[in-house]
Formats: C-alpha cells, sequence, structure tokens
C-alpha cells in the first residue's frame, strides 16, 4: 500500500495524556499496516536534544529539532506521531509550515487534573521551587487557537480520543476508512 506521509503532534500540558493517546493510535494504525514513528519528547530529550534545558529558547530550539526529524519522515511516506508539551503557538506554527502535512492534536486536560494524574512528581517538584520554568506552573502553555482535533482527556475515554484522531486522518485522506 502506498502510504501518505503525515505529522500528527500532540500538544497539552504534562500529564494531559499525550503519549498515551499516541500509543494508542500508533497501535491501531500498525494493525492496519500502516508505517509509524513515534516522536515522544521525554524519549527525544534523552537522546537528540539532551543538554538543552528549559528556557524559552532551549524549549524552541527542542521544537526545532523534532520538527526537522519529523518533517524527514513525513516527506518519505511515514505516519509520524509526535508527542511533546511543545508550550508556544509560533514554535508549533513554525514546524507546522515546515512540515505541511500536519495535524495538530491539542490534548486539553484541566490543571489540576494534570497535577492529579503527576506519575512522575513533576508538578509537586515544580510547586515546592525544585523546578524551575515548568510549564503551567511558571511558564505558560498557549492553547492552540485552532486545534485539529480537540481531545478532552478528563471527560473522555482513550478510546473516544483515538477516534477522533483516526476520524481525522481518514477525513483528511491520509488514511483509509476500516
Amino acid at each position: 500500500m502506498k502510504q501518505l506521509g503525515v505529522t500528527v503532534w500532540f500538544t497539552g500540558l504534562s500529564g494531559a495524556g499525550k503519549t498515551t493517546i499516541s500509543r494508542a493510535v500508533e497501535k491501531e494504525l500498525r494493525d492496519r499496516g500502516y508505517g509509524i514513528e513515534i516522536l515522544d519528547g521525554d524519549i527525544v530529550r534523552e537522546n537528540l536534544t539532551k543538554g538543552l534545558g528549559f528556557s524559552k529558547e532551549d524549549r524552541d530550539e527542542n521544537i526545532r529539532r523534532i520538527g526537522f526529524v519529523a518533517h524527514l519522515l513525513t516527506r518519505n511516506g511515514v505516519i509520524v506521531l509526535v508527542s511533546a508539551i511543545s508550550p508556544y503557538r509560533e514554535m508549533r506554527h513554525e514546524v507546522k509550515q515546515r512540515i505541511g502535512d500536519f495535524i495538530e492534536v491539542y490534548v486539553n486536560a484541566p490543571l489540576a487534573v494534570c497535577e492529579q494524574r503527576d506519575v512522575k512528581g513533576l508538578y509537586k517538584k515544580a510547586r515546592a521551587g525544585q523546578i524551575q520554568h515548568f510549564t503551567g506552573i511558571d511558564d505558560p502553555y498557549e492553547v492552540p487557537a485552532n486545534p485539529d482535533v480537540e481531545c478532552h482527556t478528563d471527560i473522555e475515554s482513550v478510546e473516544e480520543s483515538v477516534a477522533k484522531v483516526l476520524h481525522k486522518l481518514e477525513s483528511a485522506g491520509y488514511i483509509n476508512v476500516n
């Protein structure tokens, strides 16, 4: 099957559910025979952008690097699932312009819900002043103005969120309707 490349960019606060949804989308698409690559923000920071901090400049550079890799994969027919906080609208717009075939998914969960889900203890550390420049606490998160898909993970199931993403991919012509 000839596959069209596209980047599906999951953005939202830490703990909103970006990785959970992207992994579930990955499984569904792999089961349908599509070639997928996942670029998860945490894993990318360990390998591709090690040494970058959390200043605005470093966050921007992190997103540029992820966007560059996503662009290369997308233009070569891969469906790329990016899961990264990517807090700034301007940078999301920049990578969207570079990549072209791009679907922005806003994984929306209230800050209080994200703090309750805080599996890594990051919000607790940020509230205690042990982590500086933490998105949602002492650094901003700029909500997407017009995301292609919005998943409300505080009120919908993972399956409902995945269905929204798959529907968008289908309606945009990137995958076949099953």
